[in-house]
């Protein structure tokens, strides 16, 4: 757990010897810190209304997680959108830069969430929060292995079984049903959604890359955040 915060926030933890064996733990418990930033973001809202808590709080959260599954999702983004074989896409997403495909994705991906934020009960935020961290263990489980022999996509992939990943996902489908009022069909549905999502996304991941890097798993968790919020505000719209 408490790598898994030191990966995921910007707390100053200090999580001891991290190895294979600590880094699948963590993935595993990585939807338990979706939860602690869902109720950070809640709690926000709660004082902060509209689309100005929604903008504020999509800058809390990146300010809280230093950033990195946007940086991810950017990365992604451009070496997903260049030519050329998985080398020359791998190649551009470690350079770092922001191209055309990247600042699209982050406005249009930021805007959705922002804009859901606003309108959103705040069990269907906490909800969102913990799916995109529950992506992580379909990313890394086995079977789907990494496209570097270097780097966190390395430490990760091939670390969760099948049952943990989708498993997580039937958790939080059942506990979905009470996070839209009124519409108890929509939490599930936001989940089944952010599901569907993730299975294309990585699917295309794999055809593409050959596998996962630790971008991947950053924009895993930002599509799956947005997917299950948008579905939920417009069930509540």
């Amino acid at each position: 757990m408490l790598l898994a915060f030191s990966w995921l926030t910007v707390l100053p933890l200090r999580p001891g010897r991290v190895d294979a064996a600590a880094a699948r733990r963590a993935i595993t418990v990585a939807p338990l810190v979706g939860v602690v930033l869902g109720l950070l973001v809640a709690a926000v809202l709660q004082g902060v209304h509209g689309l100005l808590g929604g903008f504020l709080c999509v800058g809390l959260v990146a300010l809280a997680t230093r950033g990195m599954h946007l940086d991810g999702l950017a990365d992604t983004v451009d070496g997903l959108g260049c030519y050329g074989p998985p080398e020359r896409a791998l190649a551009v997403m470690k350079d770092g830069g922001v191209g055309a495909f990247a600042v699209v994705a982050l406005i249009v991906v930021l805007g959705l969430q922002a804009v859901a934020l606003a309108t959103v009960h705040w069990g269907a935020v906490v909800l969102a929060f913990a799916v995109g961290r529950a992506s992580f263990s379909w990313c890394c489980r086995r079977g789907l292995p990494a496209a570097r022999p270097d780097g966190l996509g390395a430490l990760v992939a091939g670390s969760q079984t099948v049952y943990v990943a989708a498993g997580w996902f039937v958790f939080l489908t059942v506990a979905a049903i009470p996070v839209v009022p009124d519409r108890l069909w929509a939490g599930p549905l936001a989940v089944v959604v952010a599901a569907c999502v993730l299975v294309v996304f990585t699917a295309h991941i794999r055809r593409r890359l050959g596998g996962i890097t630790g971008d991947v798993l950053g924009a895993a968790c930002e599509l799956t955040v947005t997917a299950a919020l948008v579905v939920c505000a417009l069930a509540s719209g």
